[in-house]
């Protein structure tokens, strides 16, 4: 089937992000006089858990606390999400190699793009803004958030909502991850999918995945996807 959509993860995917979490959280954490500190070690094993006020709740419980209650934990997430959009917007992110070329090159082509992501929308605007100087749904023509759908990630839901609003078959798309949980999730709405593994995710099993490369530079993408180049 011909292509007709490219469908884009956030986090890790288009840029490394995850280390101005890791600071975002932290910086937070210590703002609101919760004693919590995420190493990289840390951070390494939370990212497994998707959606960041899940996280949250995920290293309470491992801790056997009672605190901060769900309430806290979102007000907490929000105000995180906050300070992530100031570094964000401070100029200390840039995507990743070949994100940029891909998309201008898949404009060029005709073809649609869409985002299936854990993160929440403020976050990817905020990149978008830095990167390409736009908001998210003057680059993208689907955005599908964490919140947006009922189950984040490895649960199809995000993609099956993409496709869904762009109005094609997943046969026609490919689909673009970083992650085991991103590429599960991907699989299970019958997507084809390159991984490019990132800073935290790099001794994940990729099983599945058409290929994984990288970056996504013209010259490391497989032609028999039939992506532009």
């Amino acid at each position: 089937m011909t292509l007709k959509a490219l469908i884009f993860d956030v986090d890790g995917t288009l840029a490394e992000t995850e280390e101005l979490h890791r600071q975002a959280y932290n910086e937070t954490f210590a703002a609101a006089g919760l004693d919590w500190h995420w190493s990289r070690d840390d951070y390494h094993w939370l990212h497994r858990t998707t959606g960041g006020k899940e996280r949250m709740r995920h290293f309470r419980d491992t801790l056997g606390a009672d605190t901060p209650s769900v309430a806290e934990i979102a007000d907490i997430y929000a105000r995180k999400t906050a300070r992530y959009g100031a570094l964000v917007a401070g100029g200390q992110l840039h995507l990743r190699d070949g994100v940029c070329e891909l998309i201008a090159a898949a404009k060029s082509a005709g073809l649609r793009l869409g985002v299936a992501t854990t993160t929440g929308n403020p976050n990817v605007d905020a990149l978008c803004r830095a990167c390409w100087g736009l908001p998210a749904a003057e680059i993208f023509d689907a955005v599908v958030a964490g919140d947006d759908v009922p189950n984040k990630k490895p649960a199809p839901d995000a993609y099956v909502r993409v496709l869904e609003l762009l109005d094609i078959p997943a046969q026609a798309a490919v689909a673009f991850e970083d992650s085991r949980n991103g590429l599960l999730s991907a699989l299970g709405a019958g997507l084809r999918v390159v991984v490019t593994p990132s800073m935290y995710t790099g001794d994940e099993d990729f099983s599945g995945a058409e290929c994984v490369l990288p970056d996504l530079r013209a010259g490391s993408l497989p032609e028999a996807l039939g992506l532009p180049a």
